[in-house]
């Protein structure tokens, strides 16, 4: 290992202290920040970002770019410093408001905040998974379009803590497996977190559990430059597997006192120590946030030729046979995709899971949108996710159209993000609502991203029966609905189900999450407002009273047709009842007051009916009304017993309403 205190003695050294010498000035005015992990990647990521990396600073978006991931997201100093000093919009203004409101430089890189982030990290491991997403895009991509279009690489700065992340190593597995031979990771091997030494709680040989997973694996001194080049040469002369390259590096290098330790991984170094650390690197103790001209000229010489580079690749694109193909593929124009589908439709009376509707509806969307990709978590069938006109992706065809995740829900929703963000692509995934647990970060993550992921959901209740409370999702639906920007559905039969389906498509702005029924369901008759429509507005009126209105009974997916048949019960004994549908509690959230007082007029009963915990109902059916729900654990029964056991009856609701009523 080198000296951990290197004065600057050549240009580029000094063009690598000043990376470090931005990291922790801005982290010392912000008062906050994770300065060692910059200071200890600088060396490689320099080498990375001057030589390797193909992007241009003029164009942040140019298709063609390299993407880098900076998975290690709490040492965002160190990808906003690069992004400065090599010429993008992040201006020295930026970096000194680290951390502050408005700034373009927030305490972890946020997607759509600040150029050349490609993805928003910072929970561990997601970055890993991310990337492994968008080097499956570009490889499909490449496949089908060839290299003269499409030719970049996926980098990767990972972290210990975002290895020993579970969801790295589902990822990892799925990329080794699939031999993304163009997806390369960095692991600054400090063997530090932020309780101390890894050796606390982790000795597994990292090493030999990626060569394990089939990746290609490099060790080097993260510090010695030239042996990091080589080490990135070799990974991208590599296009058989994924390699990792395991650079051993000293947390918070050039810090004369506090090199090597734990307290340079969160917290700022303190004024005397950054004036140390200046002086140990041969800078002036007293100047911050300086940037000499010849640093700048060193992370900006190879400007113009990027610049060249991706003015060729728009004119050959332009060129290129398929190029309108290949442009609608990164831009598509979903309005018209929506129009051209045959969306398919059941007789009224006929019976079908929604599930099984949501397959029809992925039938005909991926006939005109060659940019779907769908896949599951071992449970294709079970999901009805399968498009049917396409074979599954492995390792010598990355062509087809259906991904087989295995039981990987966590990294396959952060795989679908990486996708969504690379462009090309559409993607949904699939598994059981109750398992939406084990990928809730990387939904979350779509929703803050804003990422058109569609998250298909099914045996969505208590009614799935006999296999018992631990997969009957009581609570989830609740979960979902509490995720700020992400539209969540539960049709009750094909009709909705299609207008979901439309919807979600023209939702460009977040994800979606269709919750869909493993039973039979009727399909409905309306009253008046079509299905597209109400379920545009997130509620609407599916049966009107058919006597003077005294009760609204506001259900969703199966529960609908219960609710229908309480209905029939209640306006028998003379009590007007309508039935609401309520498909999208957040779409109906923004309609205008006007049309949510006629939906559910004030002063009138009601009664919600879900299959699910009731405690955020109480906002639709007021503190007079009631709700029927599940406030509590399913159990292991038949559907139609588990219905009578938990009130989820026709009669049930009907006294319920009754009793309501005084």
């Amino acid at each position: 290992m080198q000296s951990l205190t290197t004065a600057s003695n050549s240009v580029e050294e000094r063009a690598i202290h000043t990376l470090r010498a931005l990291a922790i000035d801005a982290i010392q005015k912000a008062n906050s920040g994770h300065p060692g992990m910059p200071m200890g990647m600088a060396d490689a990521a320099y080498v990375l970002w001057t030589e390797f990396l193909q992007f241009d600073p003029s164009d942040p978006k140019w298709p063609d770019r390299d993407r880098f991931v900076l998975s290690a997201g709490h040492g965002s100093m160190l990808l906003y410093g690069l992004l400065h000093l090599c010429g993008f919009d992040v201006t020295l203004d930026d970096i000194q408001s680290f951390r502050q409101w408005g700034s373009r430089t927030p305490g972890h890189p946020e997607y759509g905040h600040t150029d050349g982030v490609e993805c928003t990290t910072g929970p561990l491991g997601q970055g890993v998974s991310m990337a492994v997403g968008m080097a499956l895009a570009e490889a499909r991509l490449r496949g089908e379009f060839g290299s003269n279009l499409v030719d970049h690489h996926t980098w990767v700065i990972a972290g210990d803590g975002c290895l020993m992340e579970g969801v790295s190593n589902e990822a990892a597995s799925l990329a080794g497996h699939l031999g993304l031979g163009r997806l390369n990771m960095l692991w600054d091997d400090n063997r530090i977190t932020i309780d101390g030494a890894t050796d606390l709680c982790f000795s597994e040989d990292v090493c030999a559990r990626f060569a394990a997973l089939g990746w290609g694996v490099l060790k080097v001194d993260g510090h010695d430059k030239n042996a990091v080049r080589e080490a990135l040469q070799s990974a991208r002369a590599d296009e058989v597997r994924p390699t990792l390259i395991a650079c051993k590096t000293v947390i918070g290098r050039c810090s004369p006192n506090l090199a090597g330790s734990n307290k340079t991984h969160g917290a700022p170094l303190g004024q005397d120590e950054v004036a140390a650390t200046k002086v140990a690197m041969g800078l002036d103790p007293e100047a911050h946030f300086a940037v000499a001209d010849e640093v700048y000229e060193r992370y900006r010489s190879r400007n113009s030729a990027r610049k060249r580079a991706s003015t060729q690749w728009a004119a050959r694109v332009q060129e290129h046979s398929r190029s309108h193909e290949f442009l609608s593929r990164l831009s598509p124009d979903i309005s018209q995709v929506v129009q051209r589908v045959d969306w398919p439709h059941q007789e009224v009376g006929s019976k079908l899971a929604t599930r099984k509707s949501s397959n029809k509806m992925i039938q005909a969307i991926a006939g005109q949108l060659p940019g779907l990709i769908g896949g599951s978590a071992d449970l294709e069938g079970s999901n009805g996710t399968k498009i049917a006109t396409s074979g599954h992706i492995r390792r010598d065809d990355l062509s087809a159209r259906n991904v087989h995740y295995g039981v990987r829900e966590h990294a396959m929703a952060a795989i679908a993000n990486g996708m969504a963000l690379h462009g090309g692509h559409l993607p949904f995934v699939g598994t059981f609502l109750v398992f939406h647990d084990y990928m809730r970060p990387a939904v979350r993550l779509s929703a803050l991203m804003q990422q058109q992921v569609i998250y298909v959901y099914t045996h969505d209740s208590i009614f799935l029966g006999e296999d018992g409370p631990t997969h009957q999702p009581v609570e989830t639906l609740q979960a979902l609905r509490g995720v700020p920007n992400l539209l969540t559905f539960r049709p009750c039969d094909m009709a909705e189900t299609a207008a979901a389906w439309r919807v979600a498509l023209l939702h460009r702005e977040g994800p979606s999450a269709m919750c869909l029924t493993r039973q039979n369901v009727d399909e409905l008759q309306r009253d008046g407002t079509s299905a597209a429509e109400g379920v545009a507005r997130g509620a609407y009126v599916l049966r009107e009273a058919g006597s003077p209105l005294k009760l609204v009974l506001i259900a969703t997916g199966s529960e609908i047709h219960v609710a229908l048949s309480a209905r029939e019960l209640l306006e028998a004994r003379g009590v007007g009842t309508r039935v609401v549908s309520m498909p999208c509690c957040e779409l109906f959230d923004v309609q205008e007051r006007e049309y949510r007082r006629k939906i559910l007029p004030a002063g009138t009963a009601k009664l919600s009916i879900e299959a699910g915990v009731t405690r955020d109902w109480a906002r639709y059916v007021g503190l007079d009304g009631e709700s029927i729900g599940i406030d509590g654990f399913g159990a292991s029964a038949p559907a139609p017993v588990l219905a009578e056991k938990l009130g989820f009856t026709a009669e049930n609701i009907a006294a319920k309403g009754q009793a309501l009523l005084g």
